[in-house]
């Protein structure tokens, strides 16, 4: 299966570093033209330089608020594929989760994804075809006890996807959730250590987490990011046609269930 994404441009939100710059990778490996986005002009710059060859654009701006949002609609537009990647999580005791941070957690990883649908979406639809992608969590079904807020926004990005999908119903345009399971990135290493023994050389820490705090995976192990973005990049292609308002699942097998 040959995927060319010639001709197609792709914002990929929160993509500097771990499963968004993956992901901004495999969209400018299959041809699209792909802004890369974070909070500072500095981050993004870094990041560009990172990913290397490609039809890259630096889109800089914090799309968890308004005033970012329209930065980055200011640089780019249109798009014909969106990644809704930006997400932020972290452990915290249920009961001293303060509204202020409840608030934070959906400002950026709901409303953020939301706002920018929003803007994109009716381009899409007029022109005919587009994808919209919204990257969940296995947390979003399976509520983690030290993380109830970040998987209670994830949760909420489902219905936000199939909400999207009913409204671009018969257009041409493709909306989905991507639920993926625990990965192997720089935040999460720093959050397994936040339940492990620091001391533990990094392969015998991620087996003491999956083993304590996610013993369902039936991979066994983290998900790399490439990984991920392999079936985002497949799912914005002419190929996922028919699959639309559907959360798509790439989580090791992590989820015990057959649907979400």
């Amino acid at each position: 299966m040959q995927i060319d994404l010639t001709g197609r441009t792709a914002l990929v939100t929160g993509s500097t570093r771990g499963i968004g710059a993956a992901i901004a990778a495999g969209l400018a490996k299959a041809g699209a033209r792909v802004g890369v986005n974070g909070r500072s002009p500095e981050s993004v710059t870094e990041a560009l330089r990172r990913l290397g060859d490609g039809d890259f654009v630096a889109v800089p701006g914090d799309v968890a608020t308004a005033e970012g949002a329209q930065r980055v609609l200011e640089t780019l537009p249109d798009a014909d594929i969106l990644v809704n990647n930006l997400g932020i999580f972290g452990a915290r005791e249920p009961l001293e989760i303060t509204d202020d941070e409840w608030r934070r957690y959906f400002e950026t990883n709901v409303l953020s994804a939301v706002r920018l649908t929003r803007a994109y979406l009716p381009g899409m639809t007029a022109r005919g075809w587009g994808r919209v992608q919204y990257i969940a969590s296995d947390s979003a079904v399976v509520i983690p006890a030290e993380m109830i807020h970040y998987g209670v926004s994830k949760t909420a990005l489902l219905g936000v996807a199939r909400g999207f999908a009913k409204t671009a119903a018969g257009t041409g345009v493709t909306v989905n959730s991507v639920i993926a399971g625990p990965t192997h990135t720089g935040g999460v290493e720093d959050f397994v250590y936040s339940l492990v023994d620091r001391d533990l050389p990094w392969d015998e820490a991620q087996r003491e987490f999956m083993r304590r705090h996610r013993p369902q995976s039936l991979l066994q192990r983290l998900i790399e990011p490439e990984e991920i973005a392999n079936l985002v990049v497949y799912l914005s292609s002419p190929f996922a046609s028919a699959t639309t308002g559907g959360a798509v699942r790439v989580d090791g097998g992590y989820v015990d269930a057959i649907l979400p």
